[in-house]
């Protein structure tokens, strides 16, 4: 272990810590006491290596939930480790404007008071939401502060702040200097309700009830038959399309057929798109309302005729105009069924349908004149930033998806029809002019010229953010010390959308710099079945309800246990409860070692001063140390946290701790040694447990060892100390006890019953050890009345126990002997295996050494059993 000032805790101290552990007395108080010191602070002036982690910014209309708290936690513990570990360390916190969420919470507070946004005027508008912002947004912060987020406050940045804004600006001018933006009429994501285009990720696919049609276009031998879910876009459609293979059509192609109830003559056009397996192999071709059919009328040349509204309302001339688009699909079916035009009908047909997921309003693909990001160069610097290693994807079987996604990225869409964002940087002057007002650029004025009145896309400012936050386009002494930063730690669900946008932009604005060099993917947050969270299904969880029940050390605990790399996490309140009752044993056992004196002071003693459980429980120790950091080194949380509670709860509380009671009771050099290698072991497991549980290790670190804070305490370090002997030793020991205790349970004996018991332990290591082991086990020496009614052969030594009028002779006997016909039955199973040559010639290696295994168990078994049988009572 590393040296450090010796420093102990008194008895004054030991009182100040209560004897239950109570968290909501303990967590506030000690995170103020953090921040007040400015252990969180970053200082870019500071000579240690830089650690960086950038907040995914939490939306500022947004408050606390499990998915926030599990990735939260990741990066406080890793943060938190690295700070112990000699770092600069900056977790770098800051909320996003949320431009469509947080609109809407303003328009339905205007709603309320019987006004629109409308009424107020873009720029009252926009007042009203700085208030609210000011007044009731950003409430996730304080719960950070409950979760324990070691996160800088003093660097605490907002998407719409003028620093970030200018940053937006600047980045805008570059790439449509760049001609890497442009505007243009295409197909995009359209929310009826929000009357805004939205991205990709904002689109929420759902099974919905719908119809399929089937509807004759033409008559006669030139009639063609298509089928349709959205009948009301056919007002629309320019074209019917074929495979230029499909023998069925051939004679088609090239001529025109009428479009039923318009009068309008449409051309038969052969593209390869179409499926001629599929349908009838025919398909209505509607350019401006489907993104396909938009591509197939580019490819021939098609015109787009729009037919609905930014409302969803038909806007096609004709006993239609003005129908909402669902009331307008029943009443052009009812119109074709009467022409009769409907060959076939299937409701319900089941489909998936996308959905904005603000307002869950069916979306409309619309033709709009929206700006756009030309993505092919930036998208391949993002792919080969990953395919030469500057970048590193865990866990690596997610860099598969992650390329499909950036060799195939189409043009982003970053326009959006709000208010409340940051607003596209373009004025059109009166005579067609269109000028890109970078941040130190006058804007033109004068008569007609007048700003475009959209908004960027939420997902352009935030794909800044790993540079914005820190001072660009300006070159601070900030930007210089912590970027790149150091690892992105966010959901597998937002690979596409958010990390690709920040590896383009970073690539892009500093000078082919990647902005981290790890991307570390967690899964999402489920319940203990495995099941979405939601609050439809009835199992959303409050995680500010946890902690106030349990602790947010439990609640941490809970979720970095179950945080394996790219997977989903289970979570149910039971297993909040089961870290709960480890954050008591933790505490408890600390107190009990306090009380008899461990600490810290002074170097360890020598080896051949420690005793056998001593040298085995450094040995562990040391161990446990290396094996936590190269699970860190992996992002292996739920690795490294299930190895801390074994550790902890099984090596240290349960088996290291009994042991030392017998010897810190007896007092003298002996219990000396004991005490300070207690303190020791506390202290390096207290520390290492700290990154995930804070506030307990804390308190109890403090009080053990006097020190400052565990927050700036040093990270444990393995000193190489290993004694395969002396664990070899102590598991022998505990594999006799856990034997007997065991066949105590199977008896129905009390934990705290003693039974007389001979030890047959010469020859065996054990020889030294048999006070613990007769105390661990409840067992006394045997007087002259001795009778042994049982005998337990254990790894070479012999257990005989007294248990006259203690148990039930043949109830045990028949359970042995229903446990010696398994084994046997095993035994012949694995050795009919193995005596299979056509099974061990073709089988994998690794799977006839299973089976070998099995029949050395099986062997072993049956020779403990039988001794055992043997060894019961007569008659």
């Amino acid at each position: 272990m590393n040296q450090r000032p010796a420093q102990t805790g008194d008895e004054s101290a030991l009182e100040t810590l209560p004897t239950q552990y109570t968290p909501a007395e303990v967590e506030g108080p000690l995170y103020e006491r953090w921040v007040e010191r400015g252990y969180f602070a970053a200082d870019e002036k500071s000579e240690k290596p830089p650690y960086t982690i950038v907040i995914p910014p939490p939306n500022v209309t947004g408050s606390l939930h499990l998915g926030h708290a599990f990735e939260h936690t990741i990066i406080d513990s890793l943060t938190r480790r690295k700070r112990m570990q000699g770092y600069e360390v900056l977790w770098q916190p800051g909320m996003d404007h949320a431009g469509i969420a947080t609109q809407n919470v303003v328009e339905r507070e205007l709603a309320k008071e019987g006004k629109s946004r409308h009424d107020l005027g873009r720029e009252a508008f926009v007042d009203r939401v700085w208030q609210w912002k000011a007044e009731s947004g950003g409430q996730i912060s304080g719960q950070m502060r409950r979760l324990g987020d070691g996160v800088d406050w003093s660097r605490e940045r907002f998407t719409m702040d003028e620093g970030l804004s200018q940053a937006v600006q600047t980045i805008f001018k570059r790439l449509y200097d760049d001609e890497l933006i442009y505007r243009a009429e295409r197909i995009i994501n359209w929310c009826p309700r929000c009357l805004t285009a939205i991205s990709d990720i904002e689109v929420e696919y759902q099974e919905d009830d719908g119809e399929l049609v089937s509807i004759r276009y033409g008559e006669g031998d030139n009639a063609i038959v298509v089928a349709t879910t959205r009948a009301e876009t056919m007002l629309g459609d320019t074209a019917v399309a074929v495979h230029p293979d499909d023998e069925r059509y051939k004679h088609l192609v090239g001529t025109e057929i009428e479009l039923p109830l318009t009068g309008r003559r449409i051309p038969i056009v052969a593209d390869a798109h179409v499926d001629p397996e599929f349908g009838t192999g025919a398909v209505k071709v509607t350019p401006a309302h489907d993104p396909n059919d938009f591509e197939i009328g580019q490819r021939h040349g098609l015109p787009s005729i729009a037919v609905l509204d930014e409302h969803g309302v038909i806007t096609a001339h004709g006993p239609f105009l003005g129908l909402d688009r669902f009331e307008a699909r029943s009443a052009i079916v009812g119109a074709l069924r009467a022409d009769g035009r409907i060959v076939a009908e299937k409701r319900p047909y089941t489909h998936s349908v996308g959905h904005c997921s603000r307002c869950k309003t069916t979306i409309e693909p619309r033709l709009s004149m929206q700006w756009w990001v030309k993505v092919a160069p930036l998208a391949k610097a993002a792919g080969d930033a990953v395919r030469d290693g500057s970048v590193q994807i865990h866990p690596k079987e997610m860099e598969s998806r992650y390329f499909a996604w950036v060799d195939n990225l189409h043009d982003w869409c970053i326009s959006r029809q709000l208010w409340w964002g940051h607003r596209i940087p373009v004025w059109y002057g009166p005579n067609g002019e269109v000028v890109c007002v970078g941040p130190n650029d006058e804007a033109p004025t004068g008569e007609g010229w007048h700003q475009d009145t959209d908004v960027l896309d939420t997902w352009f400012s935030s794909g800044l953010w790993p540079f914005s936050t820190l001072g660009w386009p300006e070159q601070t002494p900030s930007l210089e010390k912590f970027f790149p930063t150091s690892v992105l730690v966010t959901g597998y669900d937002i690979l596409f959308f958010w990390v690709a946008r920040m590896m383009m932009f970073g690539l892009y604005a500093m000078d082919g710099t990647p902005p981290f060099h790890t991307i570390a993917l967690h899964g999402m947050v489920r319940d203990q079945f495995g099941k979405k969270m939601s609050k439809s299904f009835g199992n959303a969880v409050n995680p500010l309800d946890w902690m106030d029940a349990y602790g947010a050390d439990a609640l941490r605990f809970t979720l970095a246990r179950g945080a394996n790399p790219g997977t989903d996490v289970p979570i149910g309140e039971d297993w909040v409860q089961g870290s709960r009752n480890f954050c008591n044993k933790v505490w408890n056992a600390t107190r009990f070692a306090l009380m008899n004196g461990a600490t810290v002071e002074g170097p360890l003693p020598a080896a051949e001063q420690l005793s056998a459980a001593d040298r085995w429980i450094l040995s562990r120790l040391n161990s446990t140390v290396a094996e936590v950091d190269a699970l860190y080194d992996d992002y292996q949380f739920a690795k490294l946290t299930d190895a801390l509670f074994h550790f902890a709860w099984d090596e240290v509380f349960d088996w290291y701790v009994e042991l030392t009671k017998s010897t810190l009771a007896e007092g003298g050099p002996a219990a000396e040694v004991t005490r300070r290698v207690l303190g020791e072991v506390l202290d390096v497991t207290l520390r290492l447990l700290h990154p995930i549980t804070p506030f307990v290790t804390e308190a109890l670190w403090t009080t053990l060892t006097g020190g400052e804070s565990v927050v700036v305490a040093e990270w444990p370090s393995d000193s190489g100390f290993r004694d395969t002997e002396a664990e070899k030793e102590i598991e022998l020991l505990q594999q006799v006890i856990t034997e007997v205790r065991r066949f105590r349970a199977d008896q129905g004996l009390k934990p705290g019953q003693k039974v007389a018991a001979q030890l047959e332990l010469a020859g065996t290591p054990l020889v030294a050890h048999e006070g613990a082991l007769r105390s661990l086990a409840r067992l006394t020496p045997a007087d002259e009345g001795f009778h042994a009614t049982a005998t337990l052969p254990i790894a070479g030594a012999t257990v005989a126990l007294d248990l006259s009028g203690a148990i039930d002779v043949e109830a045990e006997r028949k359970r042995l002997g229903k446990d010696l016909a398994a084994a046997e039955k095993e035994l012949a199973q694995a050795t009919a295996k193995l005596s299979n040559e056509a099974f061990v010639a073709k089988a994998a290696p690794a799977a006839v050494d299973k089976i070998r295994g099995r029949l050395t168990k099986a062997g072993e078994d049956i020779e403990r059993l039988t001794a055992q049988i043997a060894a019961l009572p007569k008659g």
